[in-house]
Formats: structure tokens, C-alpha cells, sequence
């Protein structure tokens, strides 16, 4: 299990695989790594809160890896803690930075002002970002529209309820990969939840900024972590998932821009994001 980094080590704010740049598909982990930079120490925190869910994704960054694998794909996951800063938010967003998470106190989170939530967008979540950005263009570039692929997990239980899912599927208004990925996995008889336990519409979050608003295919996936906790159950739903995705983006239309609405924005804000996005 990943720890706050050591001191005086180097920190990148995102890794990156390799992988055909002319083969349509990019695959991102929002909350793949639980570290922090030595400079943030531990935040006040207990190491066993860098163990859950609150810190990140249990298990997607190893199965982002194995599916990039598969699809001989490139892929960029974070490096740091969603404790720190949350690259899966708009930068305006209030939850941005969280002060509380899962009814746990963040300390070194708790009196943050306005200066140092801008140094870590720079540092952190920018980056990740912009290689979001970078990577789409040489796709595009290369001779194909990249569809977007990220991977989540979510926790079997919230608040002392057991959630019923084992998968989840999120997404805003572009279903060209949702809605055939939600009947294969339900046709398997996986329990699958339809922007559920979270809704896919979200302003400003990644898949917002770089599939909705650029036209981009795209879709979340969530897995609920106590199934992609170990090698074989990453091994598991990777082959659960590969071929359910490339029969999704093999079907006529999905690979080109294509401007959809969002339940996120009204039709004049999303024009505006986009105008300001060229």
C-alpha cells in the first residue's frame, strides 16, 4: 500500500503509460495514488486513513494498468492524494480542497486559504490537466478521435448501508459508450448502476472538460473496490471489461466529435465553455 512520499523525493503530479497513439482509446485515474508530497507530511492524518477511500481509489489504478495493457492503450493516473487536492473537480468547485471527508477532519486541509489551494492547482492538479489535453491532440493528431475512459472505484458500503452494485456506469448526455456498456454488463449479470451511487453529470470534473465539452467519446467507469482489491479480481474485471469496450467503440459514430448537451450547464453556458475552450 502506497504511503506519503519520503522526504526529499521527487514528486511528478502524474504518471504516464505508453501506448498507440492512432488506436482511439486513452484511459485516466483520477484518484489512483494515496501519496503526498513530502512537503504536506501527512496532512495531520493517521497512516491508516491513507489506506482508504477517502485518500483514493482502491484498485483502479491496477486495473486502469491492466486495461491499458489490453488495448496496448496509453494511460495517465495521478500520483497524489485526492486528500490534497481533487483533479477529478472544476477548479472552482468548493470541493476542491476538502476540509472534511467521510466525516474525517483533515487537518492540514482545515484552514487553507485561497493562496495555497491556487499553488496546489498549479503543482497538481494542472498538470494532470494539461497531459489530459496534450495526449488528446497527438491522438487526434495521429489520425483518430481518442475516446475517454476513466476508472473509478467505490466502496461496498456508505454510511452503514451495503450498496448493491458491483459496477457502475456514469455519464452526462453522450451515450454512445454508456448505454452499450450498461447492457453488456447487465447481460453478464453484473449488477450495474446507471449513474449510480454517483451521477456522471458533473461541471467541470475531467470527463466535463475534456469529453463533453470538446466533443470527445467518453465514460466512468466505477467498480466497487472490495472486488478489485487483489491481482485476481483486477485480472478478473479487466477481462469482464475489454471486450464489453471494444465492442462499444467498434460501433459506427463513436470515434468522431460529436457536441452533445449536458444536464450540468444550460445550452448558453456550454456554449460559452466550449468558445472558450478553442
Amino acid at each position: 500500500m502506497q504511503q506519503p512520499s519520503l522526504p526529499n523525493a521527487p514528486f511528478a503530479p502524474l504518471r504516464r503509460i505508453n501506448g498507440r497513439m492512432a488506436g482511439g482509446v486513452l484511459f485516466l485515474c483520477d484518484h489512483a495514488s494515496p501519496a503526498l508530497p513530502q512537503a504536506y507530511g501527512d496532512l495531520g492524518l493517521t497512516p491508516e486513513h491513507f489506506t482508504r477511500h477517502i485518500a483514493y481509489d482502491i484498485g483502479a489504478a491496477a486495473l486502469t494498468e491492466a486495461l491499458a495493457a489490453r488495448f496496448e492503450a496509453p494511460a495517465l493516473l495521478t500520483t497524489f492524494s485526492r486528500l490534497l487536492i481533487d483533479p477529478n473537480r472544476g477548479s472552482d468547485d468548493p470541493t476542491l480542497v476538502m476540509r472534511i471527508s467521510d466525516r474525517a477532519l483533515i487537518p492540514g486541509n482545515a484552514r487553507i486559504d485561497e493562496a495555497e489551494v491556487a499553488e496546489r492547482k498549479v503543482r497538481y492538479w494542472q498538470p494532470y490537466r494539461d497531459a489530459i489535453d496534450e495526449t488528446t491532440r497527438t491522438m487526434k493528431a495521429a489520425g483518430c478521435v481518442p475516446a475517454l475512459i476513466s476508472i473509478h472505484s467505490f466502496t461496498p458500503i456508505w454510511r452503514g448501508s451495503p450498496r448493491k452494485w458491483q459496477a457502475a456506469v456514469l455519464w452526462d448526455c453522450d451515450d454512445r459508450l454508456a448505454k452499450p456498456l450498461l447492457q453488456g454488463l447487465r447481460a453478464s449479470g453484473i449488477e450495474t448502476g446507471d449513474n449510480e451511487p454517483y451521477d456522471g453529470a458533473l461541471r467541470g470534473d475531467t470527463m466535463f472538460d475534456h469529453g463533453t465539452l470538446p466533443g470527445l467519446p467518453h465514460i466512468l467507469i466505477e467498480i466497487r473496490q472490495d472486488l478489485i482489491a487483489d491481482a485476481a479480481g483486477v485480472a478478473e474485471w479487466a477481462a469482464h471489461l475489454a471486450p464489453l469496450l471494444q465492442q462499444a467503440l467498434a460501433a459506427p459514430g463513436v470515434q468522431e466529435i460529436k457536441h452533445y448537451p449536458s444536464r450540468a450547464a444550460d445550452a448558453a453556458t456550454l456554449a460559452r465553455l466550449r468558445e472558450t475552450q478553442k
